[in-house]
């Protein structure tokens, strides 16, 4: 038997090392910083206007609210329900953007059998519009997503899945009452009960707005049916969601993770207004919001978010006067399309991956992570593999589905939740004062605060601030490019015309008309659709048929989507479009100036620097005079060189290597690596074009450059 004093003097107490007051080690590190400012070196600034401090303290978190609250138990700050992912891991809803129903119904299939457990339908442009595949633009049938338009392309879409048992997530927007009658039609045709089926068919026409800058009808109109279908969802299919509130429309645009949840919230509380105005309660509104947040690659961050999104729906929801119950916020991720980058692809993965473990360990409740190539085309069976496999690789080795909230109690993410939830919470109390909202977007006040966000993000991605690997820091000019795989829209619109002139055809003429003027006439629109879609109509019948009298819908400065990487990739191309067309790269000639220790460090920085635009470079071994150097440049019929030495050396080289350049080609561009500043202007004075070092804009310099070069126009 154990001795109980021997085990306890196995427990280290660490007695014999004392704290270290804060104060020693500052005055540590303000040696080092030998008098830089502390809080310029050591203290990064944010997006969201937050401070991250170089190191957390048990100090950080004294006084922060919330702090003792447990998994399971309001306001949720640690998670929904109290044996988080141990209990059950988050949902593999995997986005399939397969155009026609054959072809999604092949890849789902051949993913819920190796790891996926949530159907996650995208759909195309004429389907989310209420738009019949043989009525819409050709080239918008299938891009996007899943073309549906009857009750037959749903049933073909998901053969063979068994939808008591698989939830399903639609983002259907404003056709989510016909989305939801052609699934409820398909329920019943299969004899299964609507009341096992479970997942979301999401409605969120401020989102659509926002992104599309326009919506197809008035908003009073569809928050009319928003609040049928949520009064029907009660009642019939008390596990489905009919309201998606989405975070993509001002996060593609370039917002801050505060924006977009602050955004998100807003949004949601314009539902809940709108839907109490209907007669609806807050405990009838609440389990039927699903949040829907993209997730960048800034970890504790995105992390934070997640946590103080619980937080501050659970107090939203209780200020309403809602039950605990309702103020469980249901919540999907996305990893991000902001940072997808077209060149070095396959580092999509990486990004994907830390952009998916913040995810998890935030706590959401499914999550989708894109696949390497989804920006060039269609993912393949490869990449979907892969992007599937991540969520395996991290509930089955990271070990992170064993913990309950993992991040709970580190110093730095309660010190980070808290301020993400204020940071959110001053953000969200301004689109109040405006009016919620949907008047906000009208005026514009979210579109202009994402716009200055963006603006900030480009000028440090300009500058190389922000870095994405691959596109404007460490290029390889030498990657095989993925081949792109377009979908052909006139095959797809053919295919699916002829199968909906089929679908047509079987129909009973006379009863399906009878259904779609009840439903013109309005009253119970959810049943009256479901009726519809049972007797044969098409999409785009029931939803021309439930807009019969609406009015136009607002309009408002749709949110530019756009991705982080396009300028620099726009250099890449236009390098890409040159070498086509002359037979090689453009290239630099890199003025080697003295021995290889005295270059070699700004030989290699410029190198790296300008093959950020495709540029290759000439690299010699080291020249030992001006003249030399010229001499070699001139042969080399480069456009552009760069002198790469160091500063003391620069004004005995420059002037005249510059000059003896200049005087013999005069549009030669002439560039120094480095920025000795007590020399610049003297430099400039002497023919010098511009300076390459660490704090240029890289993206303004090479854009000029190739205009220089003829490598644009």
């Amino acid at each position: 038997m154990s001795n109980p004093q021997q085990a306890d003097a196995a427990i280290p107490t660490f007695e014999e090392f004392p704290p270290t007051p804060y104060e020693e080690w500052r005055k540590v590190v303000d040696k080092f910083l030998k008098g830089a400012p502390f809080e310029k070196r050591l203290v990064t600034k944010t997006y969201e206007e937050i401070d991250l401090q170089p190191m957390y303290r048990q100090e950080d978190i004294e006084g922060l609210p919330h702090l003792d609250s447990l998994p399971g138990f309001a306001p949720y700050l640690r998670g929904t329900t109290p044996l988080g992912y141990v209990a059950h891991s988050w949902d593999v809803a995997q986005e399939l953007p397969y155009a026609t129903p054959a072809a999604l119904n092949e890849a789902l299939r051949a993913d819920l059998a190796r790891g996926q457990n949530a159907i996650n339908l995208a759909l195309d442009r004429p389907t989310l519009a209420g738009v019949d595949a043989d009525q819409a633009e050709a080239d918008d049938v299938g891009r996007g997503g899943l073309s549906v338009s009857s009750v037959a392309d749903l049933a073909q879409a998901l053969d063979g899945v068994d939808l008591e048992a698989t939830p399903i997530f639609v983002q259907a927007s404003t056709s989510a009452l016909t989305f939801t009658a052609l699934l409820a039609a398909l329920v019943k045709k299969q004899g299964k009960s609507l009341a096992k089926v479970r997942g979301a068919i999401g409605m969120d026409p401020l989102g659509q707005l926002a992104r599309d800058g326009r919506l197809p009808r008035d908003l009073d109109g569809i928050y009319e049916v928003m609040a049928q279908l949520v009064a029907w969802a009660k009642t019939n299919a008390p596990q489905l969601q009919t309201i998606t509130v989405q975070g993509s429309p001002y996060h593609n645009g370039g917002a801050s993770t505060t924006q977009e949840l602050a955004f998100a919230l807003a949004t949601a509380v314009d539902y809940v207004r709108a839907m109490q105005a209907r007669g609806l309660s807050i405990d009838d509104i609440a389990p039927r919001i699903r949040f829907s947040l993209s997730i960048g690659t800034n970890f504790f961050m995105e992390i934070a978010r997640l946590r103080a999104a619980r937080l501050l729906w659970a107090k939203i929801v209780q200020a309403f006067g809602g039950n605990e119950a309702s103020q469980k916020m249901s919540l999907h991720a996305r990893t991000s399309a902001w940072n997808q980058t077209v060149y070095d692809p396959h580092v999509n993965l990486l990004r994907a991956t830390t952009e998916a473990f913040s995810g998890a360990v935030g706590g959401c409740d499914s999550l989708h992570i894109s696949p390497f190539d989804e920006l060039v085309r269609v993912p393949d069976e490869f990449s979907r593999r892969v992007a599937r496999n991540t969520h395996t690789v991290l509930r089955e080795e990271s070990h992170i589905t064993r913990t309950v909230d993992p991040a709970g109690g580190s110093w730095y993410v309660e010190n980070l939740t808290d301020s993400v939830a204020r940071k959110t919470w001053a953000i969200f109390q301004e689109v109040e004062k405006q009016g919620g909202m949907a008047k906000a977007l009208e005026t514009g006040w979210p579109q202009s605060q994402i716009a200055g966000t963006a603006t900030k993000r480009a000028a440090n991605l300009a500058k190389r601030k922000d870095i994405f690997v691959g596109t404007n820091m460490y290029p390889n000019l030498k990657e095989t490019r993925l081949e792109p795989a377009p979908v052909d829209a006139w095959a797809v619109q053919s295919e699916r015309a002829a199968a909906l002139k089929q679908y047509r055809a079987s129909a009973d003429a006379g009863q399906k008309q009878t259904a779609l003027d009840a439903l013109a006439k309005g009253g119970n629109a959810v049943e009256t659709a479901i009726q519809a879609a049972l007797a044969g109509a098409s999409l785009g019948e029931i939803a021309q048929a439930a807009r019969a009298n609406a009015k136009p819908g607002p309009t408002a400065n749709a949110v530019h989507a756009h991705r982080g990487a396009q300028a620099f990739e726009a250099l890449r191309q236009a390098a890409e479009t040159y070498t086509a067309r002359i037979g090689q790269r453009p290239q630099v000639f890199l003025a080697t100036m003295g021995p290889l220790t005295q270059h070699k460090a700004r030989a290699d920085f410029a190198t790296a620097f300008v093959g950020v635009g495709g540029f290759e470079t000439i690299y010699p071994a080291g020249f030992g005079t001006p003249d030399e150097a010229a001499d070699a440049a001139l042969a080399s019929s480069a456009k552009a060189v760069v002198i790469c030495s160091t500063d003391p050396t620069y004004p005995d080289i420059v002037p005249s290597l510059v000059q003896k350049l200049k005087k013999a080609a005069p549009d030669l561009v002439v560039m120094l690596a480095g920025y000795p500043a007590d020399h610049v202007e003297a430099f400039k004075a002497a023919g010098v074009d511009d300076f390459i070092h660490l704090n240029a804009n890289c993206q303004a310099l090479l854009s000029t450059l190739q205009k220089k070069m003829g490598v644009a126009q």
